[in-house]
């Protein structure tokens, strides 16, 4: 599918649960002179075959770089076949760097990006690096200001709320991506964004989680203490099941939050026998 006039966007149709939509690999560049690659999916063969044939329909066109946005391994699995076949060097945060050298044959086609970094490639194309941790630590979003595309990685996503390793961090970082000027966002799973949507999608983000956050300091006020019932009393009652691990890292990191922040405190836990 063509999103732009330089972006390519080759979709997977995967069913993982926290996957909303599927999961998306993006050729960004003129496929009659060089692209970008963003992310390689899953270390599964009929993912790496989709992408590869989505490649050769373009016409194989050279790859100046492979781009990964993040260190989980649906983003990096299929790197090691990629770069075999594309012969392009792999570009990442450099957090991320020593966790890839076992995937790819020469550690110098490992190559670190930079924060605000510009890449050029095929078309006149200028694509701005931007480190987003939050997701992960790692994390790194792509900024094509040209045709006002952002590339959110697991940022943000396309069909649900995502999964959060540092709040703080994300909040931050949602907040940098708020102040672009977009009209497409291209999240690494769920459907390409347009506007209107795409515009006010990161502040949506940002509302969404300082939502989160009054309800939890409510739950506290109600004297709910503990992770689980927070999560009974915030989220719907037809949670899906294997969400429920997701709903209560969410809670779990915005009271590390509002401890940092100097709202909540931690005293000692209580324990019962467990279920058998």
């Amino acid at each position: 599918m063509q999103v732009s006039p330089h972006v390519y966007a080759c979709h997977i149709d995967d069913t993982h649960y926290m996957h909303p939509g599927g999961s998306n690999i993006y050729f960004v560049g003129d496929p009659r002179e060089e692209m970008i690659v963003i992310d390689t999916g899953e270390h599964d063969r009929s993912w790496t075959r989709q992408i590869l044939d989505f490649y050769k329909e373009l016409g194989r066109p050279k790859i100046t770089a492979i781009l990964i946005t993040h260190g989980h391994g649906d983003h990096y699995g299929g790197i090691d076949r990629l770069n075999e076949v594309m012969q392009a060097p792999v570009r990442c945060h450099p957090k991320l760097v020593k966790t890839l050298h076992p995937f790819v044959d020469d550690d110098k086609a490992i190559v670190k990006l930079s924060s605000r970094e510009v890449l050029h490639t095929g078309g006149g194309v200028a694509l701005r690096a931007l480190f987003t941790p939050g997701h992960a630590v790692d994390h790194v979003c792509f900024h094509l200001a040209g045709e006002k595309v952002l590339f959110t990685g697991d940022t943000i996503l396309g069909a649900s709320s995502s999964s959060v390793s540092d709040l703080a961090d994300y909040m931050r970082s949602l907040a940098l991506l708020a102040r672009l000027r977009i009209e497409t966002i291209c999240p690494a799973h769920g459907p390409v964004v347009p506007a209107p949507r795409s515009k006010r999608l990161a502040q949506s983000y940002i509302d969404h989680r300082n939502e989160r956050e009054q309800q939890v300091l409510g739950a506290i006020g109600k004297g709910i203490t503990d992770v689980d019932a927070m999560v009974k009393d915030i989220y719907p009652r037809n949670l899906k099941k294997e969400l429920r691990r997701a709903a209560a890292g969410n809670v779990r990191q915005h009271l590390e939050k509002l401890q940092k922040d100097g709202q909540v405190e931690e005293t000692a836990p209580s324990y019962r026998l467990k279920k058998r």
